[in-house]
């Protein structure tokens, strides 16, 4: 874990301290404070609504806080805003390419927004093209591509400009698993190549793969910070799930398998089901299903998984990541999927 009172703000690419924003009667962000070394993967996790994208606004300059303050590669996010716009990437939860215009267009254009010149903006265009598997596809309409060539398009447009530090806001939503994957593999190797990185996330799988450090929000507040082993510690390490054949044994199995696991079992008795928080990994399947023959329990199904993201929260806060009114009511309201 980072400890931020020993990180100054100078040496670190990112920092914030107290930032707060409110949208109305809902407050969005209440008091966040994170720090992130450079050449570090920052995953920054959470459900819809928990303030991922208003913290990633207020640090990319397109939203100013409420109050606390923010740095990034040393500059104030209010006061130096227009310079920083020019050292930063930004690749959100939508691509945002021109439809009507080609790869390669698309990229040359923020080439030139960036003030590259016509042959430098063509010549990194090229290099992106080819980095990301476009260049086949450069002299394509972007509206011809399928979701992961324009998720894809939309991280080389982001690295146009050689930023210091890039903020990637769920790249990976709505893609196929082979397209995440694909995604995951650009990511590392941007870290790879010193680039800072701050990627939020719902998914502990993506965090775990791509973080170095992760901090966990919900109702705009951190809740923990760590590394993915640290955080999937509250859990106990692993997640035995059981399935009963009949409900109404849902609380005498829970009763046979909870000494052997790290913490209380949750149940959920209408549905027959129980996680339990374990350690001693594929082991422990065969003393289970001992116990449960013993009791006269079936198992419709058994299983020994990672923690997700729903483990995680349920383990911190004592509820399951979910999305509230209030948040579908601010992203009706423009605010975003996510605030």
């Amino acid at each position: 874990m980072i400890d931020r009172h020993t990180v100054k703000q100078g040496s670190a690419a990112i920092t914030v301290e107290e930032v707060r924003k409110s949208f109305g009667a809902v407050q969005a962000l209440d008091g966040v404070n994170l720090v992130v070394p450079h050449g570090r993967v920052l995953g920054l996790l959470g459900p819809n609504g928990a303030g991922k994208t208003t913290l990633v606004r207020i640090l990319t300059t397109l939203l100013s806080p409420d109050s606390g303050r923010a740095w990034v590669a040393g500059l104030d996010v209010v006061r130096d805003a227009s310079t920083l716009r020019s050292i930063i990437g930004l690749a959100g939860q939508y691509a945002a390419v021109d439809p009507n215009l080609t790869g390669r267009e698309n990229l040359e254009m923020v080439g030139r927004l960036y003030h590259l010149g016509r042959k430098e903006s063509r010549h990194r265009a090229g290099e992106l093209l080819e980095r990301f598997a476009l260049a086949e596809a450069a002299h394509r309409g972007a509206k011809t591509y399928s979701g992961g060539m324009r998720r894809r398009l939309d991280l080389a447009a982001s690295l146009v400009s050689h930023p210091q530090v890039l903020f990637l806001d769920e790249p990976t939503a709505g893609l196929d698993p082979r397209s995440r994957i694909g995604l995951w593999d650009v990511i590392r190797d941007l870290a790879k190549d010193g680039t800072t990185v701050l990627l939020t996330t719902q998914y502990m799988e993506e965090a775990d793969q791509l973080a170095d450090t992760i901090t966990v929000i919900d109702k705009g507040r951190v809740i923990a910070e760590g590394t993915s082993e640290e955080l999937k510690g509250h859990c106990g390490g692993e997640m035995l799930r059981i399935r009963v054949s009949d409900r109404t044994q849902t609380d005498t199995a829970a009763q046979e398998v909870s000494k052997l696991g790290t913490d209380a079992p949750n149940v959920a008795q209408e549905m027959g089901q129980i996680s339990l928080p374990v350690n001693g990994g594929a082991s422990i399947l065969a003393e289970v299903v001992r116990r449960l023959d013993a009791a006269g329990v079936a198992i419709k199904d058994i299983a020994l998984q990672q923690p997700t993201l729903d483990d995680v929260f349920l383990a911190l806060t004592g509820h399951m990541a979910d999305i509230s009114l209030e948040d579908d009511q601010m992203a009706s309201d423009g605010e975003g999927r996510d605030v």
